[in-house]
C-alpha cells in the first residue's frame, strides 16, 4: 500500500486519481508531478514501486505544501481576517457564508439547523 504525505493511497486506483486524496492535490497537480517524476498516469497504486513512491515523496516535499501544513496555513489566514476584521472574517466568525450568497432561504449547510423565531 503506497503511503504519501501520511495518507494511503487506494489500491485499484490509477495513481493519477490516487493522488487526489491528499489533501492540497488535484488532478492538475496530480499530472504536474507524475509528469516531473517520469511516471505513466496509468499505472494502478498497487503497481508503484518503492523507487516510484519516493520520487512522488521527493516532489510533494520540494514543491507542494498538503496536509497538515496546508490545513494550518488556511486556519491562520481565516484568523488573520477574523482578527482584522473585514467582512470575510466576520461571516466567518458568524458562521455564515463568506461569497456572497444568499441567506434567506438556503445556506443551511453553513448555518446549521433551523432555530426558530416568533412561533407561539
Amino acid at each position: 500500500m503506497a503511503r504519501i504525505s501520511g495518507v494511503d493511497l487506494p489500491k485499484k486506483k490509477r495513481i493519477e486519481y490516487g493522488l487526489t486524496y491528499v489533501y492540497g492535490i488535484g488532478l492538475h497537480a496530480s499530472r504536474k508531478i507524475l509528469d516531473a517524476t517520469g511516471i505513466d498516469y496509468n499505472k494502478r497504486v498497487y503497481e508503484l514501486s518503492e523507487d516510484d513512491v519516493a520520487a512522488i515523496t521527493k516532489e510533494i516535499r520540494a514543491n507542494h505544501v498538503v496536509e497538515g501544513d496546508l490545513r494550518k496555513k488556511v486556519a491562520m489566514d481565516i484568523k488573520a481576517l477574523m482578527d482584522l476584521g473585514s467582512y470575510r472574517g466576520l461571516r466567518h466568525r458568524r458562521g455564515l457564508p463568506c461569497r456572497g450568497q444568499k441567506t434567506k432561504t438556503n445556506a443551511r449547510t453553513r448555518k446549521g439547523k433551523r432555530k426558530t423565531v416568533g412561533a407561539a
